[in-house]
């Protein structure tokens, strides 16, 4: 396994052989025994590439998690009298660092006094391995398969608009009453995609596209805008629960609500895992999990 992902890693059955110290012929037979045992290709192979098949890249990304849970076992048996220190670069979404992660760091700070928080907060997705840092909290779908991930709790999302919009507008009973009404679009700052309206309805999701009044790419932004009266807007209830119980915003439609929003916490599979990156890991699994 560590061979055929090198090999993948690299583009090449040289480069994948001089990392692993090994001779380029031991490298193609390992791969050609490991294809015999599997019964099927893994790699297309030409004088100038190497590229994984449909099969082989199936196989490259259960591999990359088998070998990191075997590395992260090895080094918690090797460190375990090892105490966490030194720095720990986390990337985390602004508005849920701000409100669910940095309120509950105090526990964690005091039983690793030695590790050194360094948080970058925004809503830009970033490349942990370009940018040198651990690991990430990220919500939503991942588009980072290359990275190895952790499935937290799920976000419940609502559907809400102001007591302004709500005078204006009137308060919608089903999907049926909202022609009429109009929303306020989420653009994410990475990707570019826009996402309608959707509510569940009977186990089936249905999505609902309304005249946009404004299109924003920050979470705050996004509520702000509401709060204006712009909109209905659709974001994870923990973003606005305050807003909700001061009755500043108003949810709608409680009964056929959009689904859950994914949390993960991600780092890269060529990471080492440090100590402090395993207990902050740790921390985030029982706080989130």
């Amino acid at each position: 396994m560590q061979v055929f992902t090198r090999i993948v890693d690299s583009g090449s059955f040289t480069q994948a052989a001089k990392e692993m110290k090994i001779s380029r012929a031991s490298a193609t037979s390992m791969l050609k025994q490991l294809e015999k045992s599997l019964g099927v290709r893994l790699l297309h192979r030409t004088t100038r590439s190497v590229n994984p098949t449909a099969d082989g890249r199936f196989y490259y990304h259960r591999c990359q998690n088998i070998l990191s849970e075997v590395s992260e076992t090895e080094d918690i048996l090797s460190q375990v009298a090892a105490m966490p220190r030194g720095q720990l670069r986390v990337d985390l979404p602004n508005t849920f660092s701000r409100m669910e992660v940095i309120p509950r760091l105090t526990g964690f700070c005091e039983t690793y006094p030695d590790v050194e928080l360094v948080l970058s907060a925004g809503d830009r997705v970033i490349n942990l391995v370009e940018e040198s840092v651990d690991c990430a909290i990220r919500i939503g779908k991942l588009l980072d398969t290359s990275l190895v991930s952790r499935s937290l709790r799920s976000l419940p999302q609502v559907t809400c608009v102001s007591r302004l919009y709500l005078d204006q507008y009137g308060n919608p009973e089903g999907v049926d009453d909202l022609e009429g009404h109009q929303c306020i679009e989420y653009r994410s700052s990475s990707s570019g995609e826009v996402e309608p309206l959707e509510f569940s309805i009977r186990g089936e999701l249905q999505k609902v596209h309304l005249p946009v009044t404004i299109s924003v790419s920050n979470g705050d932004s996004y509520v702000a805008a509401c709060a204006a009266g712009m909109g209905i807007i659709q974001i994870p209830e923990y973003h606005i629960h305050q807003q909700l119980d001061e009755g500043s915003l108003v949810e709608i439609l409680p009964n056929i609500r959009p689904s859950p929003l994914s949390l993960s916490v991600l780092y890269s599979h060529h990471s080492h895992m440090k100590p402090s990156l395993r207990v902050f890991i740790d921390w985030v699994v029982n706080r989130f999990g």
